[in-house]
């Protein structure tokens, strides 16, 4: 598979986590990009959908990479995953997934 490869994580904050300790986790989340080289781009938002599709998920965050082994790379980055340690214990639920775009058809 090539191309780029699009690392998206959906999640939901655990009722009573406060909005000055998730800034901070998302602060630490986006600083990812100047400790891991792989990562090509990061972005953030947060839900803004009409639909009330989101099963209660409130943030998402999508990070790039040239490779999937780059994308290996960071996932297995000490940095990444001392950050995970940080941000699981805070999150009611989570969705991650990852693609590479398909050309148009």
């Amino acid at each position: 598979m090539k191309g780029v490869v699009k690392h998206i994580v959906l999640a939901k904050f655990k009722e009573g986590v406060t909005k000055a300790e998730i800034e901070k986790l998302i602060k630490d989340y986006a600083d990812l990009r100047n400790h891991i080289k792989q990562v090509k781009s990061f972005e953030w938002g947060t839900d803004v959908s009409i639909e009330n599709l989101n099963q209660g998920f409130t943030h998402i965050f999508e990070t790039t990479f040239a490779t999937l082994e780059d994308r290996s790379a960071y996932v297995a980055h000490p940095d990444h995953v001392k950050f995970g340690t940080q941000l699981f214990p805070t999150l009611e639920k989570v969705i991650g997934i990852d693609f590479v775009p398909s050309p148009e058809p």
